[in-house]
């Protein structure tokens, strides 16, 4: 029977113009599908023009100018909506959806829907609940003690993968994907007995506890930023009164 780390995946990534999911908009995603390990995939790329600057820094990081965004970029209303429906299209089908730190990516696209949608990323998945595997949170559990930084980039170096053209949404979700086939072959004794839904549970909790570590270790350090231990999306913040 095929583990499913070499079975069919789904992976999502955004680029956006910071890092405040509240605040911030996407300016481009991608969904990368693929049936098995080593099977052809098959990629959606969407531009959007927020509707709003992208910062000086923002740019640097993924290369997309207003300019370039305002020529070539869609309304973001009908591009927060496909995104939705093909996310929901995929978790219905039963395939898990890779996301690299996802609270942040699918945050963003909840707070885009309610903001252009005035609906949100729960109602479009309200009757086949999420399966998400964060490649983020499953290495710090599973090799917890390893030093050093765990953005994409140091996984995919960890784990002897291929990242050609960091920071496109494109190129950033095959190499999550790749990624995580990648952990469960290494850690397939710790894995290979429980399923992504069974996963998914877990992650939670792990992803929780990483977060009362890191809030410590802040404490500790005198650092005032609090981390969220909400994982794979992040509540809705109180309106103001």
């Amino acid at each position: 029977m095929t583990c499913w780390y070499e079975g069919p995946l789904a992976a999502f990534d955004t680029e956006t113009t910071g890092v405040d999911v509240e605040s911030d908009r996407i300016v481009s995603a991608a969904i990368v599908v693929q049936d098995s390990a080593g099977a052809r995939a098959r990629t959606i790329r969407w531009l959007v023009n927020p509707g709003v600057p992208v910062p000086a820094g923002a740019t640097e990081v993924h290369g997309l100018t207003d300019d370039h965004l305002q020529r070539n970029g869609r309304w973001p209303s009908p591009v927060m909506e496909e995104i939705a429906r093909e996310l929901a299209e995929l978790n219905a089908s039963g395939r898990p959806l890779v996301v690299m730190n996802a609270p942040f990516d699918l945050t963003l696209l909840d707070r885009e829907l309610r903001r252009h949608r005035a609906s949100s990323l729960g109602r479009y998945l309200e009757n086949h609940p999420l399966c998400v595997l964060d490649p983020r949170v499953l290495d710090k559990h599973l090799d917890r003690y390893r030093k050093g930084r765990r953005t994409l980039t140091d996984l995919c170096e960890h784990y002897e993968v291929e990242l050609t053209g960091a920071h496109d949404a494109a190129a950033d979700a095959r190499a999550s994907l790749d990624v995580i086939r990648a952990i469960g072959r290494r850690f397939a004794a710790r894995l290979e007995r429980l399923n992504p839904a069974e996963l998914h549970s877990l992650q939670a909790v792990w992803h929780a506890g990483q977060a009362r570590g890191l809030q410590a270790w802040f404490a500790r350090s005198g650092t005032v930023e609090v981390v969220d231990p909400a994982w794979p999306l992040r509540p809705e913040l109180p309106a103001a009164a």
